[in-house]
């Protein structure tokens, strides 16, 4: 049977209740592709993606099993979302279990994000080249030394212009 075809068969109710399940199921994909390219496992892109389009804050518990992971997955998840500030928690009156939502400021996020994840890099990057540099001294060889040299100096360019511009661009996000 054709998907048009089940679709017309269903009431009213049933089919804005798929629209409703497949909506959520294209968010929490879309954050799990968004979460991957950041690095990030699928877990955190699940469990934001989810926070994201649901209305009411929702447990640890709950999210579990609406994502069907393991509660480790979920804890470790809700963790990383957390130390980028990505999701909240909130009180439910009358219940003990914390209750998350998820932070919809994009450009809070990605200022955390920068300031967090990949500024700390940037400072190890810069102790990596002056490693490189240092170990380029003791080659005899002159060409493979200017070839070397010049793909460390493109690194520290980088390195340099990177260190100038996200600080500046963390700080415009946050406005």
């Amino acid at each position: 049977m054709s998907e048009k075809h089940e679709a017309a068969e269903m009431s009213p109710a049933a089919q804005e209740m798929r629209a409703r399940h497949e909506l959520e199921l294209e968010g929490i994909n879309y954050f799990v592709r968004f979460m991957n390219l950041l690095g990030l496992p699928r877990s955190v892109g699940e469990i934001y993606g989810l926070l994201y389009f649901s209305k009411d804050p929702l447990s640890m518990d709950e999210i579990v099993k609406r994502l069907g992971m393991s509660l480790g997955s979920a804890s470790q998840g809700l963790r990383t979302l957390r130390s980028f500030k990505a999701i909240r928690t909130t009180y439910i009156m009358g219940d003990r279990k914390d209750y998350y939502v998820a932070e919809t400021e994009f450009r809070h996020l990605i200022a955390t994000f920068i300031r967090e994840e990949i500024m700390p890099h940037l400072d190890s990057a810069g102790q990596r080249i002056e490693s490189m540099e240092q170990h380029l001294q003791m080659l005899e060889d002159k060409n493979e030394k200017g070839f070397l040299q010049a793909r460390i100096n493109k690194l520290s360019r980088l390195k340099k212009g990177a260190a100038s511009v996200l600080p500046t661009l963390s700080g415009l996000l946050k406005l």
